[in-house]
């Protein structure tokens, strides 16, 4: 019964409202950021470890290791048992998952809130007490090669945003996919897999994050237990190549055995997240796309019947963002009819200002994606954590919400014609294999 009622909590969430984000934060001496937030309303902690290492932080030839260590640091430690670590956290009422992405990746735990010192330890023996060898090296190298597998080799489209990303960087890491290719984690080394671990999962180049119902005093006095004893790592120090920017269409084709229904893409090269323009992108790409009654959709799919599906994303990433708008066509509409059709739309935003009512919609959905995104102690630690590393500006989980509403119908259309021009953006055909043959 008490895991009943556990789960029945993680399922709503804590709602929280718009109410502004309480927080506390600090560093250890070793360099860890940590992030505390106290909320009593529900019996749940979410403990979090998020380190600045991701898909772009490679070599040439060893991609893919941040998304390997993702699966590799739950093999076990000194003194968790190798496969034991779901056990152990399954057992005492808690959940827990990892994820990565270009530029991150994200462990935690959620445990009723009696159990935190336990999510504590599991994540200073992930950092510290690692077992790192031949046998879980291979173990996980067969995991993540199912996982490319079933993600991407044999899923539908599932290699579109690897020929986006490849065709819009010829220099930056984010060329290459998060997953890596396997040919390089199967050229790796246990040496270059020990070195990976020791320059990446340091303090100094993460951040803690726990939030939900604790006693303040006392999590730090664990925190500081745990935690303190790591070794500092050296100084991470990261410089990319800058890309030369996009001045000529391209248009290229790629080809997909999975799918029988062709994709055509309108991708751009964008800033960084960081970035106020990135905000007004996000802006640009719900007003095409979000919903049945996005300009996009209504008039493709909806009115013309041209487009079995249409979109329109901003891919934020830490140095450089993608922005895709695509369409798959109904019957016998041509890839070249539902090309103008996008880039008509697209042009739109750039030439003339939406509407008055358009952009208070817009406004009213950034609204409420706002409060969801800290509806729950869960969504609250993710935020915390990634405003902090990413962003370097934690407050931003209060603050955010004000960037969208500052934003105006002109730095909409300014911004549109800044980076979505028709010389600026490659176009993929994204067609079935057999296509190739004809």
């Amino acid at each position: 019964m008490k895991n009943s009622l556990f789960y029945l909590i993680l399922l709503l969430g804590v709602h929280l409202g718009a109410q502004e984000v309480r927080f506390e934060e600090y560093d250890l001496p070793n360099g860890l950021h940590v992030i505390l937030h106290n909320d009593e309303s529900a019996p749940v902690v979410t403990t979090s470890v998020m380190y600045h290492v991701g898909g772009k932080d490679r070599t040439e030839g060893r991609t893919g290791f941040a998304h390997f260590f993702e699966h590799l640091l739950f093999e076990g430690t000194k003194n968790i048992e190798r496969g034991k670590w779901f056990e152990i956290v399954s057992s005492n009422g808690g959940q827990n998952n990892a994820n990565t992405t270009q530029d991150r990746t994200y462990y935690y735990e959620v445990f009723p809130s009696n159990n935190l010192e336990l999510g504590l330890w599991l994540e200073s023996e992930r950092m510290l007490h690692p077992v790192i060898d031949q046998t879980g090296v291979d173990t996980q190298q067969e995991v993540v090669k199912e996982e490319k597998r079933l993600r991407y080799d044999n899923r539908p489209y599932g290699q579109l945003l690897t020929v986006v990303g490849k065709e819009l960087f010829s220099k930056h890491p984010y060329k290459d996919p998060n997953i890596g290719y396997m040919e390089d984690l199967d050229a790796a080394t246990l040496d270059d897999v020990k070195a990976y671990n020791e320059k990446y999962y340091v303090p100094n180049n993460a951040v803690l994050v726990i939030a939900g119902n604790i006693d303040v005093p006392q999590t730090k006095k664990w925190v500081s237990s745990y935690f303190g004893p790591i070794p500092k790592g050296a100084p991470v120090t990261r410089n990319y190549p800058k890309e030369d920017p996009i001045t000529t269409e391209r248009r290229i084709q790629a080809y997909d055995s999975n799918i029988q229904i062709p994709a055509y893409v309108l991708s751009y090269r964008t800033p960084g997240f960081k970035e106020r323009d990135a905000y007004v992108l996000e802006m640009i790409s719900t007003y095409l796309s979000d919903g049945q009654s996005s300009k996009l959709y209504k008039k493709i799919v909806d009115d013309q019947k041209q487009a079995l599906q249409v979109g329109a994303f901003n891919i934020s990433q830490e140095d450089y963002g993608m922005y895709l708008v695509f369409a798959l066509p109904v019957g016998e509409t041509s890839g070249e009819v539902l090309l103008e059709e996008m880039e008509e739309e697209v042009a739109k935003v750039r030439n003339e200002l939406i509407s008055e009512r358009d952009h208070q919609k817009l406004l009213n959905k950034f609204e409420n994606q706002f409060v969801n995104s800290n509806s729950s102690v869960a969504g609250i630690a993710n935020s915390l954590a990634r405003y902090h590393l990413l962003y370097g500006d934690t407050e931003l989980i209060n603050k955010e919400i004000e960037i969208y509403r500052s934003i105006t119908r002109e730095e909409i259309k300014e911004v549109a014609n800044k980076y979505l021009q028709p010389n600026q953006r490659v176009i993929i055909d994204y067609l079935p294999k057999d296509a190739q043959a004809n």
